[in-house]
């Protein structure tokens, strides 16, 4: 199957926008089909990437340059980009597969992306048509209670389960964005979210369910033996698994609320008043599922869907999340350590999310009971404060430096603390030789040999910094001041 093979379908209408012939004779061995800015974790080589380029902003180029990037280093065969969306490709789309040589073909608007994927397929497995229909597509007695099941409630691990028990031992996952499992069959193996970050681990046929998310928890349906189920039986599947998604997202929406409730107690902004007393919040505690007396842990994120998601990967953790504040139960029995475990998984939000996304996680100390929630809750915010693109995860138990300590200074209170103290310095000569100095334990000798100057020189200088700022640097309480205003600069 190549893409030369697609464009001379008449039925799908496609229009190569640029190609050259060995390019477009490249085997294709899948179909990916996605809207994210930064692809790349979710592609392997061989694949055809669809997209509806929802993701594209007009006249930057830069965007472009960054998708079709993450298609050339995973090794994808093309672009198939919808015309629906913007009304045509974008010209700077296209001179981004030119330059980083990915063929791109335009998909009108009357063709769905799914008629692309089932052509693909149907060329891979043959003219499905000609094959008896009952091998090929889901029979109706699993249709009709599959149908019953949705109807009743039934979660998405038992519907996978009856979806794909015809097919016999299949390993079939359900997957979110990031890499979590939310069902899979009972023959597959455990799939490890890290281990989905390479592109080595994007073969066999992926399928993104149509439903309402994130960037962090959209699911997608994957088989990694490409002969396992006919392309058929996966989209109706699919289909099955979106309107289980619709459920889904409105319980979702239903504990976030409870949660937001919560945290509304905990802030005093539910009401508009001051904090709730403790006996209020252990009424919030245990509406919103979460086990009595402690201990919790507050975590505050810059986004609530992606610090909701970080959680769904602790196992069998209890937790509330609201807008971008969480209180989870740490079950002593459990071992579960929130900091080390949303390290680990936070790269892998990071990457849904995408370069432009501000991805941070301040988390406060552990609580005993509700009592101690609200010191958490400012200790959660001040890590917050303190994390940046190096540590994007930061609990307040790492802050153990003084560096660290004033990273967590609002930015607009430590410009004010260094214009206060040093602003009479200017940037030139002297502040330069406070820096050296206190750099150099306050060594005269060591100071001036590094500066180049007679010792007298930095003695001087010194002297008018002590003028200029009021600080004697002989007295250990104003070397700091004097430290902690420049790492404010």
């Amino acid at each position: 199957m190549h893409v030369l093979d697609l464009l001379q379908l008449d039925s799908l209408g496609l229009s190569l926008l640029w190609g050259e012939e060995t390019l477009l004779g490249q085997e294709v061995v899948g179909v990916t089909a996605t809207d994210l800015e930064e692809p790349g974790r979710f592609l392997g080589p061989g694949e055809l990437v669809l997209s509806g380029l929802v993701w594209w902003s007009e006249g930057d180029a830069a965007k472009a340059d960054r998708f079709v990037t993450a298609l050339a280093e995973a090794g994808a065969t093309a672009l198939l980009a919808g015309e629906e969306t913007h009304g045509r490709v974008p010209d700077e789309l296209v001179a981004a597969c030119r330059a980083h040589r990915v063929p791109i073909v335009a998909v009108p608007a009357r063709t769905s992306f799914r008629a692309v994927t089932e052509a693909v397929y149907l060329r891979q497995w043959g003219d499905l048509s000609r094959r008896p229909t009952r091998l090929f597509a889901l029979p109706e007695n699993v249709r009709a209670e599959l149908r019953r099941l949705v109807e009743g409630g039934a979660g998405p691990a038992e519907l996978l389960d009856r979806a794909c028990a015809h097919l016999g031992k299949v390993s079939c996952y359900l997957l979110t964005a990031s890499g979590r499992t939310v069902a899979r069959t009972p023959s597959a193996p455990a799939l490890p979210a890290p281990r989905l970050s390479t592109a080595s681990a994007r073969g066999g046929v992926w399928l993104r369910i149509e439903a309402e998310s994130s960037p962090y928890d959209a699911w997608q349906l994957h088989v990694p033996d490409p002969d396992a189920a006919p392309p058929r039986v996966l989209h109706e599947i699919a289909e099955v698994l979106a309107q289980c998604r619709g459920g889904q997202a409105r319980r979702l929406a239903a504990d976030r609320a409870a949660g937001q409730e919560l945290i509304g107690l905990l802030e005093g902004t539910s009401t508009g008043s001051a904090p709730a007393d403790t006996g209020a919040l252990e009424e919030a505690l245990a509406a919103a599922g979460l086990p009595p007396g402690g201990p919790y842990r507050v975590l505050v994120a810059t986004s609530g869907d992606a610090l909701a998601e970080g959680l769904g990967h602790l196992e069998n953790a209890s937790y509330a999340v609201g807008r971008s504040v969480a209180v989870l139960y740490e079950d002593p029995a459990a071992g579960i350590e929130a900091t080390g475990r949303l390290r680990a998984v936070w790269p892998l939000l990071q990457q849904c999310g995408g370069p432009e996304a501000d991805l941070r996680l301040g988390v406060g100390a552990r609580a005993e009971g509700a009592e101690g929630l609200r010191a958490s809750l400012s200790q959660a915010r001040f890590a917050l404060t303190a994390a940046d693109e190096a540590a994007p995860v930061r609990a307040v138990e790492q802050v153990d430096t003084l560096a660290e300590l004033m990273a967590g200074v609002p930015p607009e209170v430590r410009a004010v603390f260094g214009t206060r103290i040093l602003g009479a310095l200017g940037d030139g000569m002297l502040r330069e030789t406070l820096e050296v100095f206190l750099a150099n334990n306050c060594s005269w000798a060591r100071t001036a040999e590094a500066l180049h100057l007679h010792v007298n020189t930095v003695h001087y200088r010194i002297e008018r910094v002590e003028v200029l700022t009021g600080r004697d640097l002989s007295r250990l309480d104003h070397k700091l001041d004097l430290y902690a205003a420049l790492r404010c600069g």
